[in-house]
């Protein structure tokens, strides 16, 4: 059997349909609401989901346990126990989706890049884009299948931390692009965090994760490549940032389909930033 490879960091509903049946690929579910929300991931993908997907929990189980902040990246160790026990091993090829179209799942899929496992993708269009194919959706008890072996190995360069993220603000090869709507950018909403300061990092641009979407999937390339062009240049190290390192990561994944090459997410974003008084804020 020939071996399954992904050449993009994106995938079709026709990809995934022609290749769903694959041994070496593993479907995951990511849905996750904002909180005060009153909707579960968990629940919905038990009562609706593409079949045989799994569900990917990186709000509680595949996150640092002590961190103080929401969903931060886990320790190499604590991914991999946890993606093994979803049946994914080194080899495995990963599609994973989430149910608003394009919303949390590419979370998973930089979570993955940053442990150092090329071969995932996400779904563009997601759950929405599935059904509207009219392709068959599953529901109940998921069907058992074996424990994976996996091996993280991490990169550092796709993550950084608040305080390496201060010294860097200011340099010319840099550029932090902040996922978040423009007036929560630019102070004139509040956060809807308690605690967490309004306004943006100082040098940092406002590039809303709905401007490089279309009915819940991606622009085409070429409309991705004017977005980032307009806000950086095309050697510079790319930082994204957001509310608390989800939707930065769609602008993570736009940058990539756009061809940019050093990209890096601010795992606590502005949850981290916002509520640490020694770092620096302008509205």
């Amino acid at each position: 059997m020939s071996v399954l490879k992904i050449s993009s960091p994106l995938v079709s509903v026709p990809w995934l349909v022609q290749n769903l049946s694959n041994p070496q690929l593993v479907v995951l579910d990511a849905t996750w609401f904002l909180p005060g929300s009153e909707r579960n991931g968990e629940n919905e993908w038990h009562q609706k989901r593409i079949p045989s997907a799994r569900y990917f929990d990186f709000d509680k189980k595949v996150a640092h346990p002590e961190a103080s902040f929401p969903h931060m990246l886990p320790e190499a160790e604590h991914f991999a126990r946890e993606v093994e026990a979803l049946g994914i091993s080194t080899d495995s090829t990963v599609v994973v989706y989430d149910s608003q179209g394009i919303f949390s799942a590419p979370r998973v899929w930089w979570m993955f890049r940053a442990m150092g496992h090329e071969q995932v993708a996400v779904l563009d269009g997601g759950l929405p884009a599935w059904e509207l194919a009219g392709n068959t959706i599953e529901s109940g008890e998921p069907k058992p299948y074996e424990q994976g072996k996996f091996k993280s190995d991490y990169q550092p360069q796709w993550v950084i931390e608040g305080d390496a993220l201060v010294q860097v603000l200011n340099k010319s090869d840099v550029q932090v692009l902040d996922a978040r709507a423009a007036a929560r950018f630019y102070g004139t909403q509040p956060e809807p965090r308690q605690g967490v300061r309004s306004g943006h990092m100082p040098s940092a641009k406002s590039l809303p994760f709905g401007q490089l979407l279309k009915d819940g999937c991606f622009l085409p390339k070429e409309q991705l490549q004017q977005r980032f062009d307009a806000v950086s240049d095309a050697d510079q190290q790319l930082i994204f940032s957001c509310g608390s390192g989800v939707t930065a990561c769609i602008l993570a994944l736009a940058a990539e389909l756009a061809g940019r090459k050093q990209l890096t997410v601010y795992d606590g974003s502005w949850t981290e930033w916002g509520s640490t008084f020694k770092y620096p804020v302008v509205q």
